[in-house]
């Protein structure tokens, strides 16, 4: 695995203000992203993983700067450049290095646009010299689509096809790091190892890192070679893709493993799932200590008042007070 890193986040923090009143008073904060960090190497694929208001949507978005983190470092580039707190002026030489798939395929193109004028958006706001429509036409048939496509429209195209447009348009001014953010969600389960395979080809191709977010640990166990694990805007494990399934230091990952699907009848009958008790909190009011304590079931009194912080544990990261004493692949 490459060891270069493209990507550093240290201590990233997003918090959207509460505000009341006919005069907006702000009157809290809702802690999205509440000290995130990580590193990602050139030429890998991150997995980004957790339930649903985690906040890992909130991370991508940050990380290419569509908004503006609170607080922490977002270093890119062979240089790390710290570029979380550039102006939009400044940012733009970096806009290129770094691109975005989206979720929905659907709202993320312009409808009125056709798809030769999505794709050629990036490569005509960057001013990119060249025959635009010969670098559009080579896009579309580098993600399985035909150059006569272009002449057509979004809603001409299935999902699947729509996602292949945002994957070209993503890809047209050679980046460096594409965050996709839960890109096959939205599609039938038939395309997506279609469009998975895609992206593993693409990033083979242009030498890419790809930063992916999702909530489908069966998705993110084919792609990525590393996955993070979130809960309530904190990281609460890193570690290699096999040792996790093998064996997960924390609480909250052998949880959500328990919760994937087993084929095999055999294997079923060996399987534990864990029903968590309770409810997510709320990121506007987040619990003291570990964050994961009011649902976890081998909390003490230590996890109610100390925050655990993010230590190596037999090679991998764990935000857990218990992790070495936890044997928590037994249980799976």
């Amino acid at each position: 695995m490459p060891s270069e890193p493209i990507l550093q986040i240290r201590d990233l923090k997003k918090h959207f203000p509460i505000q009341q009143g006919m005069l907006r008073k702000t009157v809290g904060h809702v802690r999205a992203v509440d000290g995130v960090s990580f590193d990602l190497s050139r030429g890998e694929t991150l997995g980004l993983v957790g339930e649903s208001g985690c906040g890992k949507t909130t991370v991508g978005r940050c990380v290419i700067r569509l908004i503006d983190p609170t607080a922490g470092e977002i270093r890119f580039g062979r240089e790390l450049t710290d570029i979380g707190g550039l102006s939009q002026r400044a940012l733009k030489p970096y806009r290129r290095r770094m691109q975005m798939i989206f979720q929905d395929p659907h709202a993320s193109l312009n409808p009125r646009m056709t798809v030769r004028d999505i794709v050629a958006e990036p490569l005509e706001s960057q001013h990119v010299p060249g025959d635009t429509d010969d670098r559009v036409g080579d896009l579309l048939e580098s993600v399985g689509l035909r150059r006569r496509d272009g002449r057509r429209y979004p809603h001409a195209f299935s999902g699947g096809q729509r996602q292949r447009i945002g994957i070209a348009r993503a890809l047209a001014l050679n980046p460096d790091l594409v965050v996709a953010d839960e890109p096959v969600s939205a599609l039938d389960v038939s395309v997506q190892a279609q469009i998975l395979n895609l992206l593993v080809d693409l990033r083979r191709d242009h030498g890419l890192s790809y930063l992916f977010i999702s909530h489908d640990l069966s998705v993110v166990r084919h792609i990525c070679e590393r996955i993070a694990v979130m809960y309530l805007g904190r990281i609460v494990e890193i570690s290699d893709r096999d040792r996790l399934y093998r064996r997960p230091l924390h609480p909250y990952t052998e949880a959500l493993l328990s919760a994937v699907p087993v084929i095999d009848p055999a294997a079923r009958k060996q399987s534990h799932r864990i029903r968590l008790a309770g409810d997510v909190p709320t990121p506007s009011a987040p619990p003291g200590g570990c964050r994961f304590h009011p649902r976890c079931p081998y909390a003490t009194e230590k996890c109610r008042e100390e925050v655990p912080p993010l230590v190596e544990i037999d090679g991998g990261l764990s935000a857990c007070h218990y992790a070495r004493e936890l044997d928590l692949a037994g249980v799976l």
